[in-house]
């Protein structure tokens, strides 16, 4: 596969020029959280439009995604048109903190920058989509509760380590966990990511569980079988 483009099963994503390129993150948060029930659903960070585009495949909503880089807009922006469901997907070149939103959203997605005191490159277009300089756990939540409806989701993909970080400030803003799936590589390596869903109503219970990915080096597991099924051309 070049590292210019990744090819799905339905669409493929162009990514030359882009900061952060397709990766196992992405795909599992786009193919994890309940876009199938949701009407309009907010991309927060969008960078190739590859999440935007996953969650257009697996509903009727309408898709909107906000990225801050220009580069990655106008790439993203390009594989929705090129998508077979562009005329639901909307890429906006915005800094999320001056984004506005007429009608709210009921989905709120997210693979967030998450590097907080680790050494940055000299890249700044790489350095501005993995380090949170520019979307802290404060800030991201507090214009969650701004742009969500009152009975919203919010879904997003974290390293382990700083899962409770995100979910510190998300209890200080008024959400609370409902879901999360803790991802191991292989079922002897520890866990190093979540994928968590939160919501601002009370009274959720919180449903925990794992998945792993390769039952051994280049065998996927049945349950990420499942899971990415409808996209990785590898899995039948």
């Amino acid at each position: 596969m070049s590292n210019d483009y990744f090819k799905f099963k339905k669409f493929t994503i162009k990514q030359e020029g882009c900061a952060m390129k397709v990766g196992t993150d992405g795909c599992l948060l786009g193919a994890w959280f309940c876009a199938e029930s949701s009407r309009r659903i907010l991309d927060i960070g969008a960078g190739t439009g590859l999440i935007s585009i996953m969650a257009a495949q697996r509903s009727n909503a309408t898709v909107t995604g906000v990225e801050i880089d220009a580069t990655a807009a106008v790439r993203a922006a390009e594989n929705v048109k090129n998508s077979p469901w562009s005329e639901r997907i909307r890429i906006i070149n915005a800094d999320l903190r001056f984004f506005e939103s007429e009608e709210p959203f009921d989905t709120i997605v997210s693979n967030p920058p998450y590097f907080t005191n680790s050494l940055k490159c000299g890249n700044e277009q790489r350095t501005l989509a993995r380090h949170n300089d520019s979307l802290s756990p404060a800030l991201f939540f507090t214009k969650a509760k701004e742009l969500l409806t009152p009975d919203g989701k919010v879904s997003l993909i974290l390293p382990t380590d700083t899962l409770n970080e995100w979910r510190n400030e998300a209890i200080v803003k008024g959400f609370t966990a409902t879901r999360i799936t803790h991802v191991q590589t292989t079922p002897r390596k520890t866990p190093k990511r979540a994928l968590i869903e939160l919501q601002q109503s009370a009274g959720n219970e919180l449903k925990e569980d794992i998945l792993i990915l390769e039952n051994s080096p280049g065998e996927y597991s049945r349950e990420a079988c499942s899971l990415l099924r409808d996209f990785y051309l590898k899995i039948e």
